[in-house]
């Protein structure tokens, strides 16, 4: 059986559940979603780990 991901919500998105930006990285990948397609098969960005974190990094 394949792990699935485990998302959660941004540091920086509100109380209200329905405009946050969600990421999963207890897999192999990082996985990116916006909250909004939650229930559904919605866009999701896979980054590698240290793609990842260079994206990161420029942003701080």
């Amino acid at each position: 059986m394949s792990e699935q991901p485990t998302y959660r919500k941004s540091s920086y998105s509100g109380s209200s559940n329905d405009a946050c930006v969600e990421v999963a990285d207890n897999l192999p990948q990082v996985m990116v979603r916006d909250s909004k397609y939650r229930d559904e098969a919605g866009p999701e960005l896979n980054a590698s780990r240290p793609a990842w974190a260079a994206f990161i990094s420029s942003m701080k």
